[in-house]
């Protein structure tokens, strides 16, 4: 099976995370030169606080749980499933296996337990990691980090 060019859909998933911080009163700033351990800049300028996260997508619904990352000068890691549908089986019942985007928010230290390497590359599995459903969109984790006290 042939890579896909997936830079477009990595572009929109820094976008999805930018635009779920931002309701959850958290500032982020997208980095839009390519810094290698991060994408998005969160603040608390009350604080003086800030975080870098950094995010990584898979385009498709039925992917192993696992991402490649190599750089964890960062705070954060969010994974973003994208979910448009399926690209490595098709299930029997013909559905296409599109929903909804679903964003996992780990502190790095998880992510870099969670790795697996072979060469210059690492893998992390969602499946190496303690419950990841209770990160399941787990945007306090940031806020605390940040000590941001009042969600809005």
């Amino acid at each position: 099976m042939s890579r896909l060019d997936t830079s477009l859909e990595s572009a929109g998933a820094e976008f999805l995370v930018m635009g779920h911080l931002l309701p959850e009163g958290i500032q982020a700033f997208k980095a839009y030169t390519n810094f290698p351990g991060y994408d998005i800049i969160a603040t608390n300028p009350e604080k003086n606080t800030s975080c870098r996260i950094q995010v990584k997508s898979r385009w498709a619904t039925d992917f192993d749980g696992g991402f490649p990352i190599r750089n964890f000068e960062c705070e954060f890691v969010v994974r973003v499933a994208l979910n448009p549908g399926y690209r490595y089986r098709r299930k029997k019942d013909g559905g296409t296996g599109r929903k909804d985007p679903q964003f996992y928010v780990f502190p790095v230290e998880v992510v870099q337990a969670a790795q697996k390497s072979s060469g210059k590359w690492s893998m992390a599995f969602l499946n190496r990691m303690d419950n990841p459903a209770q990160t399941l969109a787990n945007w306090d984790l940031i806020r605390t980090f940040l000590a941001i006290e009042d969600k809005p």
